[in-house]
């Protein structure tokens, strides 16, 4: 890489991150590299790029300015790495993800694995966050692509992938634990722990079109959090199925009497443009979504035409 291209790369991580340890990390550099790089662009530009203090170092007035041009020529030197990969084949590459928890813990593992098994040079870089965030991430080229809940921003482009069914949890001492659905009306009758942070997720969304209004006690964006405020009695919630997979904790999990959802998708700033790896990631997440009848169908079609 370009001597220059790592200089403005360590200043965008370290704005990234605040912190000249985790960009040094990020990059795989030491911490007195990063500071170094820095260094020579003040020299060389003659101006002050990052204020350092106590809590981290964030970019001064200056550096504020020249920021986005930094950030422009390493998005165009990703575009010129893509066409060269292109013409290479792909032998090796990164892909930074943004994801949310319910992902992360229960679809990349094995999503991953899969596919290194086709490209094992490829690296990952994971950027765990909500919905706000990692949306944030994609539009800012931190990340290449993300997992979101769709719809999202129409300056995305997206690929759905799968639909996620919305499930009550209760205390196993519940009156209503043993009940065949869970009545939509009685989500408003005990205290409740709000799985939402930022902007409104689905589960406020499902208490508006029901015309219910929750009693909420506790809102966070961790689920097992949720889940261990469940166990000890202190009230009930909603989780997506995804999640409530393989959990530790005692408690009751029951469907709506009405199914609800939220609709699982890849988000990227602009397909044509992203890397070659993230191209063949996408390809290979696109074929794992066709439904496993399709598929099926697909290769006794293929059998047939062989």
């Amino acid at each position: 890489m370009d001597k220059n291209i790592q200089k403005y790369l360590a200043l965008i991580k370290t704005v990234e991150y605040g912190s000249f340890t985790k960009a040094a990390e990020a990059l795989n550099y030491s911490q007195s590299g990063i500071s170094r790089m820095i260094h020579d662009l003040e020299t060389e530009w003659n101006i002050s790029l990052l204020e350092r203090g106590r809590s981290g170092v964030r970019l001064t007035s200056e550096g504020f300015k020249v920021l986005p041009y930094a950030q422009s020529v390493c998005n165009e030197y990703q575009k010129l790495q893509t066409q060269i990969d292109e013409l290479h084949g792909l032998q090796s590459g990164l892909i930074r993800i943004g994801t949310f928890s319910s992902v992360a813990t229960h679809w990349l593992p094995n999503i991953i694995k899969a596919f290194q098994k086709e490209f094992p040079n490829i690296d990952y870089e994971l950027l765990l966050g909500d919905y706000t965030e990692i949306e944030a991430w994609i539009l800012e080229g931190r990340v290449d692509c993300g997992f979101l809940r769709l719809p999202t921003q129409s300056k995305l482009d997206t690929i759905f992938l799968e639909q996620d069914k919305l499930l009550v949890i209760l205390p196993e001492n519940h009156p209503l634990a043993d009940c065949d659905r869970f009545p939509v009306k009685a989500l408003g009758e005990d205290p409740f722990m709000l799985l939402e942070k930022g902007a409104k997720a689905e589960i406020s969304e499902i208490f508006e079109r029901c015309k219910i209004t929750p009693k909420v006690q506790f809102t966070t964006w961790d689920d097992y959090a949720i889940m261990s405020m469940v166990e000890s009695g202190l009230g009930i919630s909603m989780l997506p199925e995804l999640i409530l997979k393989r959990i530790p904790y005692r408690i009751i999990v029951k469907e709506l009497e009405v199914p609800a959802y939220r609709k699982i998708g890849l988000a990227m700033r602009d397909k044509e443009f992203a890397p070659l790896a993230v191209k063949r990631f996408i390809d290979f997440l696109k074929y794992r979504s066709i439904p496993r009848k399709t598929l099926n169908l697909i290769r006794g079609i293929v059998k047939i035409l062989v």
